[in-house]
C-alpha cells in the first residue's frame, strides 16, 4: 500500500530549513495554487542542500544508517546491561537512547542525567537531554561519523556514566 501523501522535513536538507508534499497526482493537482505551504518552503540554498542529501542517499548513505544503527545499538544495550541505573536502551537507526532511574527508587533520574550531559561535555562530547520527565540521554548521530569517532564517542558516554554512579 502507498499513500497519498508523504509529508518529509528535518535532515531532507542537512539542517537547511526545508519541507516537502509529495503526493499522487490525483491528491496534488487538486490542490490550487499556493494551496500548500508551510513553515519551511523552499529556497535555492536548501533545494541544493536537499539535492546533494539525495546524491548521498544514492551514494550509500542510507546502508550507513543502518550500519550505524546495529554498531550504536550493540554499545548501547552494552552499556545499559552495566549499568543498574539505565532502564532502557531504545531507538531505531542512528537515534538512540538511555532511561536513567534510581536504581533503588525507580523513579525517574533527572538529576542523573544532567550530571552525566555535563560530564560528557567537559571531555567534549554533547549529548541531548529527552523525555517526558527529563531522564533520558539521546544521541542522533551524523551519518558521515566515522567508526573511530563513534568509539571515541562512546567511551566518552561510558566515562561520563561512570563518573556520575
Amino acid at each position: 500500500m502507498e499513500p497519498d501523501l508523504l509529508l518529509s522535513a528535518k535532515s531532507i536538507a542537512m539542517g537547511m530549513p526545508l519541507s516537502a508534499v509529495i503526493g499522487r497526482a490525483s491528491v496534488m493537482d487538486r490542490v490550487p495554487d499556493s494551496g500548500i505551504g508551510g513553515t519551511y518552503p523552499g529556497n535555492p540554498v536548501a533545494i541544493e542542500a536537499a539535492h546533494a542529501v539525495l546524491d548521498e542517499m544514492e551514494g550509500g548513505l542510507l546502508d550507513r544508517a543502518t550500519q550505524l544503527g546495529a554498531l550504536l545499538a550493540t554499545h548501547f544495550d552494552a552499556i545499559a546491561a552495566e549499568d543498574p541505573g539505565i532502564t532502557d536502551s531504545r531507538g531505531l537507526g542512528p537515534m538512540r537512547a538511555l532511561e536513567l532511574c534510581n536504581p533503588v527508587t525507580c523513579e525517574p533520574d533527572k538529576e542523573r542525567v544532567g550530571r552525566v550531559i555535563d560530564e560528557a561535555a567537559q571531555r567534549g562530547l554533547i549529548l541531548l537531554r529527552a523525555g517526558v520527565h527529563g531522564n533520558v540521554i539521546r544521541v542522533l548521530v551524523p551519518l558521515v561519523i566515522t567508526d573511530a569517532q563513534v568509539e571515541e564517542s562512546v567511551q566518552i558516554l561510558r566515562q561520563a556514566l561512570e563518573a556520575t554512579r
